[in-house]
C-alpha cells in the first residue's frame, strides 16, 4: 500500500506565501512568507519620496482647512436654495404608500 504523506505544500493565491498543511488535520503547520522586493534602491531616493509625501500631505491639509472655512457659507447657500424651491413649488399631496393601505 502507498503511504499518505504527512504534509503537503500549497502556494497562497493572494500573497504567494508557501503554506505547509498537515494532511491529517488539514491545518497549516508552517508559513513561509514570500520575499518582498526593496521599495527604494538607496536612502536618497527614500528621503526624496518622504519629502514629496510630506508636501502632498501639507497641500491636502491646506485644502481641507479652506473647505472647512467655506463650509458654513456653502451650507447657507444650499439652505437658501432649498427654501426658494420649497416656496416656488406648491405642496403636492402625499403619495400613498403600500403600508398606508393596511
Amino acid at each position: 500500500m502507498s503511504k499518505k504523506p504527512d504534509s503537503f505544500e500549497v502556494a497562497c493565491p493572494c500573497c504567494g506565501a508557501m503554506l505547509k498543511v498537515d494532511s491529517d488535520s488539514h491545518a497549516v503547520i508552517a508559513h513561509i512568507a514570500p520575499e518582498r522586493p526593496k521599495t527604494f534602491n538607496d536612502f536618497e531616493e527614500a528621503a526624496r519620496a518622504m519629502k514629496e509625501q510630506d508636501s502632498r500631505r501639507e497641500s491636502i491639509f491646506r485644502q481641507s482647512v479652506e473647505a472647512e472655512k467655506n463650509k458654513s457659507d456653502l451650507l447657507d447657500k444650499k439652505f437658501q436654495e432649498a427654501m426658494k424651491r420649497a416656496k416656488e413649488t406648491p405642496d403636492a399631496p402625499r403619495r400613498i404608500r403600500d403600508i398606508d393601505l393596511d
